[in-house]
């Protein structure tokens, strides 16, 4: 952890966003972005087969077919009220569904604080839902003519979604798993919500040259609440272009990478019922468009 956050605040220096280059005369400017890139998803469920009464490892993307690349996009506003201080809001998504046609192994799952038999041989829709907000505040500590160097505070919320639709067996608690009820479930889900967590960075910009700059910011935060362990690192370098007056594209090279860990309890007995090992991340080249105002 310690070397993450080293690498993070070492990139930190380099920069973010949009932060003003010209001089101290900015009173104020609103900049809008938008863009993507393709995410490498890993995300897997410790579960308990209720036959055998053993725990084993359910893939999401091998054996629940939800798909391991995909585009991922994000959105991010930052209003500055001069040329020191600035607010932001970001927000990254990565939505998956998938179905299987039979599965190999049964197993239970805790979903709106009832626990599920997904039954053997059944034909199952899994739908895993994350979103990650944040905002933040942004201080510009040294800056001259054509660049600046800042700290940034900033508060994430990671909102996750389960879903199983299928064959599924409802289960009271303490009850046999024999005598569970099988019932078409037409959607089951399972919302989670992160406690707003805060993290500290740098941001920095360079302009090389009249309408070039040289932006990157790198990013951390961990989250440990209860039940719930997850980590974010972004790091993020790369060169803007203006192509008018208001609009802007950037080229960057970017690295992110989310890790969520979470258990799962039910009962008297403080048993695990599902332990999810959510993770997705990317190394490689993104693009956005950006309007000021």
């Amino acid at each position: 952890m310690v070397k993450k956050l080293g690498i993070s605040v070492l990139a930190l220096m380099v920069a973010t966003p949009c932060l003003a280059t010209e001089d101290s005369q900015l009173v104020s400017e609103t900049v809008i972005r938008i863009g993507g890139f393709y995410s490498n998803s890993n995300s897997t469920m410790d579960v308990t087969n209720p036959i055998l009464g053993e725990d084993f490892k359910i893939d999401f993307e091998q054996d629940l077919n939800l798909e391991e690349s995909q585009f991922l996009p994000f959105f991010e506003i930052f209003h500055h009220f001069n040329d020191k201080h600035l607010m932001f809001i970001d927000w990254k998504q990565l939505h998956r569904s998938a179905t299987v046609q039979s599965l190999s192994t049964p197993f239970q799952v805790d979903l709106d604080d009832k626990i599920f038999d997904v039954k053997l041989g059944s034909q199952l829709k899994t739908t895993l839902n994350i979103d990650i907000a944040r905002i933040g505040y942004g201080y510009n500590f040294y800056h001259g003519n054509n660049f600046n160097i800042g700290v940034s505070l900033g508060l994430h919320a990671m909102f996750i979604k389960t879903g199983f639709e299928g064959k599924v067996g409802t289960c009271i608690e303490g009850e046999n798993i024999d005598d569970c009820g099988i019932a078409a479930i037409p959607n089951v889900v399972d919302e989670k919500i992160t406690a707003p967590l805060p993290d500290i960075g740098l941001y920095g910009t360079y302009e090389f040259s009249p309408g070039f700059s040289f932006r990157a910011h790198a990013q951390y935060f961990q989250i440990k609440l209860d039940d719930l362990d997850g980590r974010l690192i972004d790091v993020r370098a790369g060169i803007e272009a203006e192509i008018s007056e208001n609009w802007h594209m950037t080229a960057a090279f970017n690295y992110y990478e989310v890790d969520v860990d979470y258990e799962q309890k039910s009962g008297i007995d403080d048993v695990n019922i599902a332990n999810y090992n959510l993770s997705y991340s990317f190394i490689g080249p993104m693009l956005s468009v950006s309007y000021r105002f």
